[in-house]
């Protein structure tokens, strides 16, 4: 019986701590995207890195909006920036995102709610290139809300974003 117990326990820890070592696995293709900061999952040097596989598994939302650097009502695919960082365990205030060409943004945590913004890797159904915003654009869904459209959120919203980084 205390055999039993023992190795049950034993199982159940393993298991658990398991869970927690290995929650984000390692990109296994180009990375698109690393969270670093104040998080608590990572795959790499403290960081989190994924590909684009990685994020189209956590959850995908798609977003009809219109935006003041497109025409029309565009759909945009990605994942909720809220579903991202409870992914990688944030645990901050302030969100600063970068570009490819090093341009960045901070965004408050607390903008990354449910219905809230997303980090957008298909327009139309289309892979983003670097030329057309891409591969990554954090997104808000401007049509669903007034406080969505102003200036101060619309320079929120960052293209060829590449890195972000979460800060207390």
């Amino acid at each position: 019986m205390t055999t039993f117990f023992t190795r049950t326990l034993f199982t159940a820890a393993f298991i658990a701590s398991a869970g927690i070592a290995h929650a984000l696995e390692p990109a296994t293709d180009e990375v698109v995207l690393t969270v670093s900061g104040e998080i608590s999952e990572a795959n790499a040097d403290g960081a989190a890195q994924f590909d684009l596989s990685m994020l189209e598994g956590l959850d995908p939302v798609t977003v009809e909006t219109s935006t003041i650097w497109t025409d029309g009502v565009q759909s945009f695919e990605g994942v909720p920036l809220a579903t991202l960082l409870k992914a990688v365990g944030a645990d901050g205030a302030m969100l600063r995102a970068s570009a490819i060409n090093d341009y960045a943004v901070e965004i408050p945590v607390e903008d990354a709610v449910e219905g809230g913004p997303i980090v957008a890797y298909l327009l139309n159904g289309e892979p983003m290139s670097v030329r057309d915003k891409g591969p990554l654009w954090i997104v808000y869904p401007f049509d669903s809300a007034p406080e969505y459209q102003t200036e101060q959120v619309y320079s929120r919203s960052i293209w060829q974003l590449d890195r972000i980084e979460v800060q207390p």
